[in-house]
């Protein structure tokens, strides 16, 4: 026998009748907060409280009480005097290495290997880790992550992304590696991409976002800025330029519920680990590296090069070479050299932001090679054109302020 489409329906509609018992349905009070952080109208304004608790934690914590009220005090008080007190020789080249500058302060300007090595990676950037990876395991293990990826999926469809690419950029402002692997996430090789280059181009590492409080606190809304404009026009611009699909955002919202210590602390724990097995042997490699390229006159004789490139079209100093080569192994290592160097306050914002949009730091510069090579490639092309287009925007737009 064969049924009508008409009839098949109505076999439906008398089978539910006798076998589902309608009930009523009393909303928790999980359910009325979830249905109001994706509703734009209610939901946006929570994504910014949400975000400006996270500054104030991230500030207060790691900055003011972790690292200016606790770590400066150790390392400048009694690392830094205990160093240049018992290693011999100050003017020789071991010295300069591995002790920095004998005339230094504070351990973020002697910029050696055993000073600054230690200072940025455990006094500055492990606060500011720590306090990151906790804040985003609680908003993943809560629930709030995926409403936020409903809520941003409007926003991100313009620029060629869906909701879901806020995984990645969130992750990315922990560290680029894991969120590199995190847009696979993403349905189509044109978001893929194109996440993967704002990555590398717009999105500073939780180590940057402590060195920045440490090295410009009153600016680092304006690089903010900055790179959040940058993330949006040339998004757009992909968007328009790189052919391929971006669908619509199909995901499972899970209800609100209070996260379990024990994951939470696995966690924070596996992440920091992962960072101290990452980031402290670059920070202090990348030192090394910089230090034996300034005893041997590289670094003079690259900026005396690409002078032309730096004062001309950037309008940064031509000192800023160095700290550019140190960005390829650590950024976070490559804003704390930039605070040796003298510039105006236009000119240390301008250069934060160029080593921000810079070439992605060797271990971010791996992770996308693992994605493919083509890919790879694109990406760096795309970045060599972005950083010389905005960084000259950036400069013009200084020189019409009358700051440049």
């Amino acid at each position: 026998m064969v049924l009508s489409p008409d009839a098949r329906w109505e076999m439906v509609d008398i089978l539910a009748t006798r076998t589902v018992t309608p009930g009523s349905y009393e909303p928790s009070l999980a359910d009325v907060a979830g249905e109001l952080t994706v509703r734009p109208l209610t939901g946006i304004p929570v994504a910014l409280a949400a975000l400006y608790a996270f500054w104030s934690i991230f500030t207060s914590f790691a900055g003011t009480l972790m690292t200016d009220g606790f770590m400066v005090k150790l390392f400048d008080g009694y690392w830094l005097p205990y160093l240049q007190s018992v290693w011999p020789d100050p003017g020789s080249w071991h010295y300069f290495i591995f002790v920095g500058n004998p005339l230094a302060e504070s351990s973020l300007e002697a910029f050696g290997v055993l000073t600054s090595g230690f200072f940025v990676s455990i006094g500055v950037v492990l606060p500011a880790v720590l306090v990151f990876y906790l804040t985003m395991t609680l908003m993943e293990d809560s629930g709030y992550l995926p409403r936020l990826a409903v809520l941003m999926d409007t926003v991100l469809h313009r620029i060629g992304l869906h909701g879901y690419a806020i995984v990645p950029t969130i992750l990315g402002l922990g560290c680029n590696v894991p969120a590199v692997t995190a847009t696979r996430i993403l349905e189509t090789k044109k978001q893929r991409f194109i996440m993967m280059t704002l990555l590398a181009l717009f999105i500073p590492c939780g180590a940057q976002l402590g060195i920045m409080m440490a090295v410009i606190p009153e600016s680092v809304g304006v690089v903010f800025l900055c790179l959040l404009i940058g993330f949006g026009l040339f998004g757009f611009i992909l968007s328009r330029l790189i052919p391929g699909e971006n669908p619509e955002i199909l995901v499972d919202v899970p209800a609100y519920h209070w996260p379990v210590p024990e994951y939470v602390a696995k966690k924070l724990w596996n992440r920091t680990k992962a960072f101290l097995k990452e980031a402290v042997p670059f920070v202090l490699v990348g030192i090394l590296l910089v230090n034996l390229l300034y005893l041997g006159g590289v670094i003079q004789a690259l900026a005396d090069l690409l002078e032309p490139v730096f004062v001309v079209w950037f309008g940064v100093p031509k000192e800023t070479a160095g700290p550019l080569i140190a960005a390829f192994l650590r950024k976070d290592l490559a804003i704390a050299q930039l605070s040796t160097i003298a510039m105006t306050p236009y000119q240390l914002i301008a250069s934060v932001v160029l080593v921000t949009i810079y070439f992605p730091c060797v271990a971010t510069f791996v992770v996308m090679l693992r994605e493919g090579w083509r890919q790879l490639l694109a990406s760096v092309a795309v970045l060599l054109a972005v950083v010389f287009v905005y960084g000259g925007m950036i400069h013009a737009i200084g020189i019409l302020l009358g700051v440049a």
